[in-house]
């Protein structure tokens, strides 16, 4: 259950496949979102699998969905924000991924965590698919948005 009407995320066609912005519970960088936040991230799983199979974009649709699904996620816990919008858009046979917080801040990195830790594996996850697509990753230069563009010459 993803909240009430007034909660629930809404979409608009902005020229592309995707544009959702969605209400946040405001929390503390890096403390554990509450429960109806946790389910933000199945939510938008769904809608760009379902987005890109409707546009014949099977073959992007794992690795998208994963990468979505570890934007999200990290703007959730750690942006401090209070509402995110998910953008996904393809120009020149590239998928263009991007979650804004609306915070700016210091820019994330890719780090390779401990073996035996439970987290912080998500943007090595997202540096990798990007560089097997021939795609690449980033931040904005304020913090405030993080991107990812998978190649679609394979598909």
């Amino acid at each position: 259950m993803i909240g009430p009407a007034s909660q629930r995320p809404t979409a608009t066609r902005a020229g592309g496949l995707v544009e959702e912005r969605f209400p946040i519970t405001a929390h503390s960088p890096g403390e554990r979102p509450p429960p109806v936040d946790e389910s933000r991230v199945r939510a938008m799983r769904l809608v760009t699998r379902e987005r890109l199979t409707s546009r014949g974009l099977t073959c992007v649709a794992d690795d998208a969905t994963l990468v979505v699904s570890e934007l999200i996620t990290n703007a959730i816990v750690h942006s401090g924000g209070r509402q995110i919008r998910l953008t996904l858009d393809v120009r020149d046979g590239v998928l263009r991924i991007r979650v804004h917080d609306g915070v700016p801040g210091p820019r994330p990195t890719a780090q390779c965590p401990e073996d035996d830790a439970e987290n912080g594996r998500g943007l090595v996850l997202v540096q990798e698919i990007a560089r097997s697509r021939q795609g690449a990753w980033g931040v904005s230069d304020d913090g405030a948005t993080t991107w990812c563009e998978l190649s679609l010459v394979a598909c």
